[in-house]
């Protein structure tokens, strides 16, 4: 295999896992459950989105506080805030894992009914590149 030495899970070189977010035990094994590092760097996205600042003890300012904008009126100023937040939440705790693309925040008032949005609702799409790998992908997480 001419080109692969180097990249994980080519040439002998095993492909790298890591814990499983939700914690679990394997049933079979008795181990910790483990997953693929690119499933495992789209938990810590979903971890990091999904926790309030001040949620967990031992580490206050983890998390992007996105649950508290969805009381605001839904206007472009909501979705430029979900943006930033979101955007620096990934800088400040992630950064050595992702390289943001682009973030795309679609708020469900008025928005495409294709989306399936109620009032309320937040649509985040987040394009990011695993640094370990340069692996380009996508998250889309609904916030209610």
């Amino acid at each position: 295999m001419a080109g692969t030495a180097g990249v994980p899970g080519t040439s002998g070189m095993p492909a790298r896992a890591d814990y499983d977010y939700p914690f679990r035990i394997d049933a079979g094994s008795g181990q910790a459950g483990q997953t693929g590092y690119p499933n495992h760097v789209d938990q810590m996205l979903r971890q990091l989105l999904l926790t309030d600042p001040g949620e967990r003890t031992c580490l206050p300012t983890f998390g992007c506080g996105l649950r508290q904008l969805l009381f605001a009126p839904q206007s472009d100023a909501l979705t430029a805030s979900v943006t930033l937040q979101v955007q620096q939440a990934v800088a400040q705790w992630l950064s050595d894992q992702v390289t943001l693309n682009n973030v795309q925040v679609t708020a469900g008032a008025g928005s495409d009914p294709s989306l399936g949005l109620d009032e309320g609702e937040v649509l985040i799409t987040i394009s990011y590149t695993v640094v370990d790998t340069l692996t380009p992908s996508l998250l889309t997480l609904k916030v209610s």
